[in-house]
């Protein structure tokens, strides 16, 4: 059967020249996914023909040009509502038919993307090898010997396989992250909130992500700024700062990432190798690397299912389990045994603990732009899971089960494959809302690994623009700067110091009259002839900091962007025209503590 290449910039480009029609793509797709579900158990419900007629009648209704996800084929797993569809949590007995879909797969076929399916997941989204649900087990999408990771087990194999342009999973303990890595794709776990949650089963209603699985970051990219909106349906959801809008994607510069000094590899021995081949492409790029220590991390990844936030899961299939025991798989019912001896006293006291954890954690990532770990320390085998269900699945989550517990963005990124040819890669995660810059270092990463990407081409780079964050820099080129009078307004907004520079040869300083209490300042223009460098200086600064340091910078002193020395740009302090005439001209100094030098020497 014809094999389709399923990005979403392809299939924009055939509808609008008129190659494909969606109608002729969903049919192709669904007798391709009918195919393979004997082998792969990827789906636990296949839309019919007239199950899926009315999405493909209404898009022929609509322009194309309108809609950005035009005629993109999804697929859904099955704890995210389908409306007249049944959602099982891959649990029969729980079924349900909801009348309307999640908000997220609403905003998704309004866009014009076409569901095509549920797939299959581990029982309750309880597990990270996608072996745990009666609709059978689901293995790996490269190696019959390996799983498919879970617990979004199926949704990674329909955009692994080539059945999917995209899939929506779920994560709580890295079920979108863990299925990605072993299945060559990008597995985005967003910030907590940005995307609605209301329509979903809950694993951990307090820590539960619904996630993308793509081919490429570019796409996970597109499709996070088209659905992260706020939702009155999802009492969880949060507003997305516009720092984390679609124009934060991009190449990161001059950045720092962490590395644990300490890395779990649990005996495999590629698994160093790849991943040092990861940091060394980062460094190469232009990223120092930080050792951090990652014991906080592991520790608040302990609390996940040592902790009571196990009976956050018993919650939803605590009362199945008491009226229907045999309902729920032995193994989940094992990892939820212990849930009904849960007390308020120990949720309390793992609170205190986790808060104190984050704090150590947040040190550390708030010094960082992000941190790079393994996905997973090793694969585990379809025969290692049969023998002992528990042990390798825990294994898989070492990277993955602080994550939401502790609220940060994260991303798994193909970056290799093992020599058998097992998919392998990283993850890259940092603060809440970063998202976007996270998808970038991805971009970044993917298109370094030469890989092959699914679809069976080769990543290029995406980015045609900086990548940004939560942080904002400005240059300073006067009594801002370290060791002078005004830094303290820098440094009480939790502002460091990122480079001392000069400008490009293109600007002119001037010493401006003294201000009403004392404080100097220098006022610098842009020159179209006679220019000179200037030395300053770039400080880096939360965003949310921004908006109160701009109001203590009095005039003539404006903001711009300022061209540097190496040729690229940066926020910083300009000085308007009238200014610049009450000044006196220092630009032979090269600078405002040189002049300040000749002063006090003058003085002296």
């Amino acid at each position: 059967m014809p094999s389709f290449d399923l990005r979403l910039s392809t299939l924009r480009s055939a509808y609008r020249n008129g190659r494909l029609t969606p109608r002729q793509l969903v049919a192709e797709l669904l007798e391709k996914a009918s195919a393979l579900n004997p082998e792969f158990n990827l789906f636990i419900h296949l839309l019919t023909e007239g199950e899926v007629a009315p999405y493909l009648d209404w898009l022929e209704q609509q322009d194309l040009r309108r809609l950005p996800l035009y005629g993109v084929p999804f697929a859904i797993k099955d704890n995210i509502d389908l409306a007249g569809i049944p959602t099982t949590a891959a649990c029969p007995d729980f079924a349900y038919t909801p009348q309307e879909s999640a908000t997220l797969v609403s905003q998704l076929i309004s866009l014009g993307a076409i569901p095509l399916g549920k797939t299959n997941l581990d029982q309750f989204a309880t597990g990270l090898n996608g072996t745990r649900s009666p609709y059978g087990k689901c293995r790996n999408s490269v190696l019959a010997d390996y799983p498919s990771g879970g617990s979004s087990a199926g949704s990674s194999l329909a955009v692994a396989l080539g059945v999917a342009s995209f899939a929506l999973g779920t994560d709580t303990a890295g079920s979108g992250r863990v299925p990605a890595g072993l299945n060559n794709l990008i597995g985005l776990k967003p910030t907590k909130g940005i995307l609605s949650t209301a329509g979903v089963v809950p694993a951990c209603r307090t820590l539960d992500c619904v996630t993308f699985f793509t081919a490429t970051a570019e796409e996970a990219s597109e499709l996070l700024s088209l659905t992260a909106q706020t939702d009155a349906r999802d009492a969880y959801s949060r507003k997305n700062p516009q720092w984390n809008s679609a124009s934060a994607f991009g190449k990161p510069s001059s950045f720092r990432f962490g590395v644990p000094a300490r890395l779990e590899f649990a005996g495999c021995a590629e698994s160093p190798e790849l991943f040092a081949c990861a940091r060394a492409r980062l460094e190469t790029a232009g990223g120092e690397a930080v050792e951090i220590d990652f014991e906080p991390f592991v520790e608040a990844a302990n609390l996940l299912y040592q902790g009571p936030w196990v009976a956050e899961r018993y919650s939803v299939a605590g009362e199945l389990m008491s009226t229907t025991p045999d309902a729920v798989l032995p193994v989940i019912r094992d990892v939820l045994a212990k849930a009904p001896g849960a007390t308020a006293v120990e949720l309390f006291r793992a609170q205190y603990r986790l808060q104190s954890l984050k704090a150590a954690c947040d040190a550390v990532v708030d010094s960082l732009d992000f941190v790079l770990t393994p996905t997973y320390p090793r694969p585990v085998t379809l025969a290692e899971l049969a023998q002992d269900p528990i042990g390798p699945n825990s294994l898989l989550g070492y990277y993955t089960n602080f994550m939401n517990l502790l609220d940060y963005a994260a991303v798994a990124t193909p970056t290799g494959f093992m020599k058998n040819g097992l998919p392998w890669g990283v993850t890259v995660f940092g603060r809440a809302f970063t998202d976007q810059y996270l998808l970038g270092v991805a971009d970044m990463l993917q298109t370094a690994s030469g890989i092959e990407f699914v679809g069976g081409n080769r990543p290029e780079s995406c980015a045609r623009r900086v990548a940004t964050n939560d942080r904002i820099r400005v240059a300073v080129c006067g009594a801002h700067m370290q060791g002078l009078p005004l830094n303290k307004d820098l440094v009480s907004r939790g502002a460091h110091r990122v480079q001392a520079t000069h400008t490009a040869a293109h600007y002119r300083l001037a010493a401006l009259p003294a201000s009403a209490d004392g404080t100097r300042r220098p006022g610098m223009w842009r020159v179209a002839e006679n220019g000179a460098k200037v030395a300053l200086e770039v400080w880096e600064m939360p965003s949310v900091e921004f908006g109160s340091f701009i109001a203590t910078v009095p005039s003539p002193l404006v903001l711009g962007k300022i061209e540097l020395s190496d040729g690229s740009w940066v926020t910083g302090f300009l000085c308007e025209p009238y200014g610049v005439l009450s000044g006196t001209d220092i630009s032979e100094f090269g600078g405002w503590r040189a002049w300040l030098a000749s002063e006090r020497s003058i003085d002296a």
